[in-house]
């Protein structure tokens, strides 16, 4: 680039000021006092598995020797500055991020396209052997020259509240002086039209410099950067809001342009902003910031697409094109997210903020977080981004190409930043890069490491996920791996709290365990280094030591005995004899791995974070889950399980509706009123919806190992995990409509699932709340604010305009 355009990202770069320290802004830290009792750790490495893709360790621009250090597995040309970047001038311009200015890099202009920024990009990704996220131009219009012109002239439009007074003071902001926007711009004064044969020659071109996707070359394109925003980022060229059609038109052409180039690359879209970007398009996100009030739960673009939200309706149509053309044009759902909640994205590292951006990350998968800012509901990002594509196009992969927690510069972000990679692998996403890299100092950047190569010699977490669990999450999170070079289990373990705690690990590994474990550490008390500790010894399949306040700690348990594989996975489920509350599931049975299949089980929903709803014993290839919701769509998954106790990786997943409701003969309402970990108490609200009784008996199972050991207003008995309560005489009778209340005491090891399969008198009941997890509720509409974090141009510290 010219010395005057690093200057300007320079200044972008560094605007919100300098690097905090990253230990003094921690909560006062004082005499260490002595640890308190932390919550019970619990890994499974024969449940809950699957494959962690290592696409989720991506950055955004990271720089060359962290990006070796890490063995980084892709790395993303994204941002706003990429919307118009032309790759025949090496210039681009940077909406609204800069002052609409043209802008170009000083690579020499003999011999462009051929030495470009973009083709610098894509060389030192093959230097370090790292996959490219390549973001193309979507918007119809690309720079149209290696000039200083900008959307916005002071000479030309009349004065502006803001320009760019140190480098071109006749750029303006585009703001009047009376603050309303300037309008009728012409978009020639600095682009040209571009259309999707323009994106198709840059892929033949890189094609031909570099190879197909399927051979070295590049793998993964971006349909735009948060185009959803283009009349707020580049609203020069593009001031109405992108609506549902021509975010469709616009997808289909340009990512069939690239197909068409390279037919072995991979396409991600709509790449939206953020929450927001998975409710409403962009012309109603424009219109509603116009019109405020109640045109945010009924945006008129919304209204002439069938009322659908916008993340359903693209699915639905990207299903549409390959049903039509016989190919796909998306192959991965890519949405960005920001956190919402006040100074968490950015470098505050105030005591309370510090808090909060560790509370934070449950947005990303926990049901019971409602999100603390505007968006004021559940966020359940990853679950909800996989509901939609079951729900709407099953086969799409998952994305968040931009994201970032703050204060990668501080111990707390680097927290954060570990437990959301965690999170991602856990949670099953498939890829993800980080907007915008730390330096290779600063602790963000060990959390990568930590991960990536804790031991400076390659070291990495596990690529098998296995089931983790900690009986408090926001005080100690675990995560859980099984490495296929080794058969090595790796265990995560993120202190967030500002104190020492001491807890019990159980840990039970389908290969074995060997008698220590090896310990390697980061935290407050070094952020300059990973420490290697001394082996933490194994005894009874686990063990109990003291996790320092903030601090990350891997366990790297070595195989007890290596080459044991699990079951292959079971062949598609088909669904038959679908009712009101039951469906009945078959599938072609799994090849055996190091041992004989002994069971398989069925979910709703992921695997990894659900328990089953029915097992059935092998050579058994069909189940009937009950219990279900009428009307309601679900979507099913099944795991094989050896008689070692390893599971297989999960099924295809099958989609199921359910009948509409018939008249029910009874209801249930089953509460846990305390549960203590190792026993519960229980009430069971019967009322029949039938005729008049006089005498009931009341049936139902358990899914899990749960007794009953005490029960009242009524005669209880248990055989195996099937319960019956008879009545007590004197609530006998039960007329249409009358209700009785029993209840008991149980014990139970691992979890306490609710029961299934009530019935009255042999006949089914409708139990709400024990079902097997339905398709997560569309959320509802909010408008943003103006605090609201947009994507990579919200805040000009991270690096708005890109080198």
């Amino acid at each position: 680039m010219t010395p005057r355009t690093a200057l300007v990202a320079a200044v972008l770069l560094v605007a919100g000021g300098g690097l905090a320290d990253p230990v003094s802004a921690l909560p006062d830290r004082g005499a260490r006092p002595a640890a308190a009792d932390g919550p019970a750790l619990t890994v499974d490495a024969t449940t809950g598995r699957h494959a962690i893709d290592p696409h989720i360790y991506g950055i955004n621009f990271a720089d060359e020797s962290l990006a070796r250090e890490l063995r980084l597995p892709v790395r993303r040309w994204g941002g706003n500055a990429t919307t118009r970047y032309n790759y025949q001038l090496d210039a681009y311009n940077a909406g609204a991020d800069w002052y609409f200015e043209n802008l170009f890099y000083d690579n020499g202009t003999e011999e462009l396209p051929d030495g470009s920024e973009a083709d610098t990009f894509i060389e030192q990704n093959r230097r370090t052997g790292t996959d490219t996220v390549l973001t193309v131009p979507m918007s119809g219009w690309t720079t149209a020259a290696r000039n200083a012109a900008c959307g916005f002239s002071i000479a030309k439009y009349g004065p502006q509240k803001g320009s760019d007074a140190q480098w071109r003071p006749d750029c303006g902001n585009g703001v009047k002086s009376d603050g309303t926007q300037v309008t009728g711009n012409d978009p020639a004064d600095t682009s040209v039209a571009a259309g999707p044969e323009f994106t198709g020659d840059w892929v033949r071109y890189l094609k031909g410099a570099y190879g197909s996707a399927d051979n070295g070359g590049v793998r993964f394109y971006n349909l735009d950067n948060e185009p959803d925003l283009w009349h707020s980022t580049h609203r020069d060229v593009h001031p109405d809001g992108a609506g549902y059609d021509e975010l469709r038109d616009r997808a289909y052409a340009t990512a069939a342009a690239i197909k068409d180039a390279d037919p072995g690359a991979k396409t991600l879209g709509p790449v939206g902003w953020g929450f927001n970007s998975l409710i409403y398009s962009g012309l109603d996100q424009k219109t509603c910031n116009e019109k405020g009030g109640d045109c945010w739960s009924d945006p008129p673009d919304r209204a002439a697409h069938g009322g659908s939200q916008f993340a359903p309706w693209y699915l639905q149509q990207m299903k549409a094109y390959e049903r039509s053309h016989g190919r796909r044009v998306l192959d991965y759902f890519d949405e960005h997210i920001y956190p919402q909640q006040s100074g968490v994205f950015g470098d505050a590292v105030d005591a309370d903020t510090q808090a909060l951006r560790l509370r934070s990350t449950r947005q990303l998968w926990d049901p019971a977080y409602v999100d603390e800012s505007w968006i004021n509901q559940p966020v359940q990002y990853i679950p909800r981004m996989r509901s939609l594509v079951d729900e709407n196009y099953p086969g799409t992969k998952l994305a968040i190409t931009e994201y970032n927690w703050g204060a990668l510069n501080h111990i707390n972000g680097a927290l954060a930043q570990a437990d959301v990679l965690g999170i991602f692998g856990r949670e099953g996403l498939d890829l993800a890069t980080l907007w915008d890299p730390p330096t290779s100092t600063e602790p963000g950047a060990y959390a990568f490491r930590m991960f990536r190569n804790y031991d400076g010699e390659g070291g990495a977490f596990g690529d098998t996920a296995v089931h983790a669990a900690s009986a408090d999450q926001e005080k100690l999170a675990v995560y859980a791996a099984e490495r296929e070079s080794d058969h090595a289990l790796t265990v995560m373990v993120i202190n967030k709290t500002t104190g020492d705690l001491t807890a019990p690990v159980s840990l039970t590994a389908g290969t074995g365990t060997a008698g220590s474990a090896q310990v390697y550490r980061y935290g407050q008390d070094d952020v300059t280094a990973i420490e290697h500790l001394a082996d933490q010894p194994l005894t009874g399949g686990g063990f109990t030591t003291t996790f320092p306040a903030y601090s990350i700690t891997t366990y790297v348990v070595p195989a007890g005995s290596s080459g044991a594989e699990p079951p292959t996975a079971p062949g598609h489920p088909a669904a038959t004899a679908v009712g009101p509350d039951r469906v009945t599931l078959s599938w072609t049975a799994s090849a055996a791995g190091s041992s004989p299949v002994a069971s398989y089980q069925v979910y709703s929903g992921d695997p990894a974070g659900t328990a089953p709803v029915a097992t059935v014993d092998a050579p058994a290839t069909s189940a009937t889950v009950t219990g279900l919701s009428p009307a309601t769509a679900y979507t099913f998954r099944v795991v094989a399980r050896d008689t070692a106790g390893r599971g297989s990786p999960p099924s295809a997943p099958v989609r199921v509706t359910t009948g509409a409701a018939q008249p029910a003969v009874c209801t249930v309402d089953y509460r846990v009123g305390n549960d203590w970990g190792t026993g519960f108490t229980a009430t069971v609200t019967l009322t029949n919806r039938g005729p008049a009784l006089n005498g009931w008996r009341l049936g139902f199972s358990f899914t899990g190992d749960q007794k009953v050991t005490q029960g009242w207003n009524g005669s209880w008995s248990q055989s195996g995990t099937a319960v019956t309560a008879k009545d007590a005489g004197w609530n006998a009778a039960l007329g249409t409509g009358a209700s009785t209340t029993i209840g008991f005491n149980g014990s139970y090891t691992g979890t306490n699932a609710a029961p299934r399969d009530f019935t009255l008198n042999g006949a089914s009941c409708t139990v709400p709340g024990t079902a097997a997890a339905a398709r997560i509720a569309p959320p509802a509409g909010r408008a943003p604010g103006a605090e609201a974090v947009r994507g990579s141009g919200a805040e000009a510290v991270r690096g708005s305009v890109r080198r």
